[in-house]
């Protein structure tokens, strides 16, 4: 269906409102929304019980914002021009910041599906609670971290970085839904199950059959989501700090030329925007940066290649945690190709294969060849995928090869393919600029960035 078709048919988008009740092992929030004209909506989170209280505004105003980042996951299948916010106070300042989230969240959506449209034009927000503001203070004293764990290479980093940091049996980490190579991870690095928090989202089933009839689909900023979701979890168990995993190559548009970002919400900008949105709008006394902030993907590949431990448990492929299939490398993806590329400057062929149980950069089927120009910068586009930045994966291939010729070692094809290309001659004599890189615009407390330094100058080039 076509955008301007949608947006006349469907002129309104309703957050009606959401229930909190109590069950006998957790507590239940359920979601209202209305695409008017069409369908309802109602996703449905599951939250353990320790830390709750329902009265307590600060926990509401997170549940009220929480549905506000749920809501343009239902809201993207038609883009209604109005949004209806029926359950809760937002301010004029405050409407700026979700448009702002909305916005550049959505660019790969837009751009995906062609939609032109503007920061001003794409919608416009109602709150009709202005009655309802709620007067909120922080009343929780609060220490240690929550850590959100995904199972792939990053979080592994963060939590092997904290770990230097000091003692870690005040910290908890963050698992939203479970995932074996996440849970595993957090027991190898020493985390107990029970100071593993694992709330349950559960997406409305009637989206997808939406999106089967072809209405608009496409990526929504789910890291907005473990934004409020995690520092919601840290309030409740009095964590004073949510320590993420994003690095600064998460700064760089996914199309070359543009702002269209596909980990726009794992940009320092976004960080920085929610960390003032906690500040003034819902001042709980829990702190939001990234550790890893200052680093580039390939420092913390480096890092990670030391990390022998977790290399037959974390996972970074989507497509692999997706339908049937359940926390798999699919080894058909721009990801699975990526960690490959990223990870072959310190690791060799073999242990490469001991991993995925093939060498990717042996494949010259078509679609990894694809992939493979589009990471090196060869096309319009990145991959929509979390992937390092063109300077840094170009750097990798570059050094891989430097190290398998040193050795007398036979190149795979891809990187053999490589050695023809336009980048290879941009690059091939590129200095080290990464082996000391560290980015000082980040929210990282001092002892904390002291270790990330640290660990990030330790690890062999």
């Amino acid at each position: 269906m076509k955008y301007n078709e949608l947006i006349e048919k469907y002129p309104e988008f309703v957050y009606h409102g959401y229930d909190i009740s109590e069950q006998e092992d957790c507590y239940k929030i359920t979601y209202h929304f209305e695409t008017v004209g069409l369908t309802e909506f109602h996703p449905f989170w599951k939250l353990p019980k320790e830390g709750v209280d329902t009265s307590d505004p600060i926990f509401e105003e997170f549940v009220f914002s929480l549905g506000m980042v749920e809501l343009v996951s239902y809201w993207k299948a038609a883009c209604p021009p109005l949004v209806r916010v029926e359950c809760g106070y937002l301010s004029a300042e405050q409407i700026a910041w979700w448009k702002k989230l909305y916005y550049h969240g959505l660019g790969e959506f837009f751009y995906t599906n062609e939609v032109d449209t503007d920061i001003e034009r794409f919608m416009r927000i109602e709150a009709l609670g202005a009655e309802h503001k709620r007067e909120i203070s922080a009343g929780r004293k609060l220490t240690g971290c929550m850590v959100p764990v995904g199972g792939g290479k990053d979080s592994i980093v963060s939590l092997h970085v904290l770990s230097k940091c000091g003692d870690t049996s005040d910290n908890m980490c963050f698992m939203m839904n479970h995932r074996n190579s996440a849970f595993a991870s957090a027991l190898l690095a020493g985390y107990r199950p029970e100071s593993i928090y694992r709330p349950k989202r559960y997406l409305d089933r009637t989206i997808v059959e939406l999106n089967k009839q072809g209405f608009l689909n496409g990526h929504t900023p789910l890291s907005a989501l473990i934004a409020f979701a995690a520092s919601m979890a840290a309030y409740l168990n009095g964590k004073q700090y949510v320590v993420l995993s994003n690095e600064s190559s998460a700064n760089e548009a996914s199309v070359a030329g543009s702002d269209v970002n596909h980990q726009y919400s794992k940009s320092f900008e976004f960080e920085k925007d929610f960390a003032d949105y906690l500040d003034q709008f819902i001042p709980c006394g829990v702190r939001y940066f990234s550790l890893l902030r200052p680093l580039s993907e390939i420092q913390i590949a480096a890092i990670f290649a030391g990390l022998k431990e977790y290399h037959q448990v974390f996972r970074s492929c989507n497509a692999g945690n997706a339908g049937t299939k359940f926390d798999t490398w699919c080894l058909d993806c721009s990801k699975c190709l990526f960690v490959v590329m990223i990870l072959s400057p310190f690791l060799s062929d073999e242990e490469i294969k001991d991993i995925f149980r093939i060498n990717l950069l042996n494949s010259s089927g078509e679609k990894m060849k694809g992939y493979f120009e589009q990471l090196i910068g060869m096309h319009e586009s990145k991959p929509f995928e979390c992937v390092g930045s063109v300077d840094e994966i170009n750097f990798a291939m570059c050094l891989a090869i430097r190290k398998r010729m040193a050795k007398g070692e036979k190149l795979p094809y891809l990187l053999e393919y490589y050695m023809t290309t336009p980048a290879y001659t941009r690059y091939k004599d590129s200095p080290n600029i990464y082996a000391d890189y560290f980015d000082e615009i980040n929210l990282i407390p001092g002892k904390m960035k002291q270790c990330v330094r640290t660990c990030a100058h330790n690890c062999e080039w």
